[in-house]
């Protein structure tokens, strides 16, 4: 039985719109633009200008409805099929991915992409880019075999999962049980990049305060290389917005790959 007094993010009632709005709007007083914006977009950036992570299917399975994390994604693979555990959720994404009046605003991220890119003028229209390469938005049951039972999704290049291990495991036990949910999605030699906080215990979303699960650097990557899995890449960054929304002390980036 779980004893933490804080609310788990696949279990009760989360506010999507709210959780965005406190970590990655452009308001004035969101304060964690470094961590939650910035570092995000130039990781994955990098990681995917290399040019081996690519392939006809990209499943990504990561918390709330965040959607810039996939900004360079979309320009590698043909085919995104997004993952949410909650009706929320898959509401507040669908309302952007159609365009919809009272969606989310998330041109100040494409925006900070285009910064980024040497050649920025063909960024211009990432946004409509990434709403057509999302083909299918799936709710999924953790708890099940097959979390997305009955539709059997065809096997992924590579599975991104941004904070989500943080936020659905109550302890080691649970992250490692659902990396190896997630790792099952992944073809032979696929990749897996996970986004997570370092060192967190709570975040809070509205008057609500959810549960995140402790851990480090190595214990991930314990995890990882037990999984059968070869780090490629990783990149931490320490806390720098002061607010008392969470508790991280830092975020981290990792890219790993299958063995065959």
């Amino acid at each position: 039985m779980d004893s933490s007094p804080h609310k788990l993010y696949h279990v009760h009632d989360f506010d999507s719109r709210q959780f965005l709005e406190h970590y990655f709007s452009d308001k004035p007083d969101m304060v964690f633009e470094d961590n939650c914006l910035n570092f995000y977009i130039e990781n994955f950036r990098q990681l995917f200008a290399v040019g081996h992570i690519n392939g006809d299917i990209l499943i990504d399975v990561s918390m709330g409805s965040i959607i810039h994390h996939l900004y360079s994604a979309c320009e590698f693979f043909k085919n995104i099929i997004v993952l949410k555990v909650n009706n929320r959720c898959i509401m507040e994404l669908k309302r952007w991915v159609d365009d919809r009046t009272g969606a989310f605003y998330w041109g100040h991220t494409s925006a900070l992409l285009q910064e980024k890119e040497e050649n920025s003028d063909q960024f211009q229209d990432q946004e409509s880019k990434l709403r057509s390469a999302i083909q299918h938005i799936v709710k999924y049951d953790l708890e099940k075999e097959n979390m997305t039972d009955p539709l059997v999704l065809p096997p992924a290049d590579c599975v991104i999962s941004a904070l989500l291990l943080d936020v659905i495991s109550k302890g080691q036990d649970d992250y490692i049980r659902y990396l190896r949910k997630f790792s099952r999605l992944l073809k032979p030699g696929g990749h897996l990049i996970i986004v997570g906080t370092l060192e967190t215990t709570y975040y809070t979303v509205g008057n609500d305060k959810f549960h995140a699960f402790t851990y480090d650097e190595d214990f991930v990557r314990k995890v990882l290389v037990g999984e059968g899995f070869i780090i490629e890449y990783c990149n931490v960054k320490e806390r720098m917005g002061v607010s008392d929304l969470t508790d991280f002390k830092a975020v981290m980036f990792i890219s790993a790959h299958k063995e065959k």
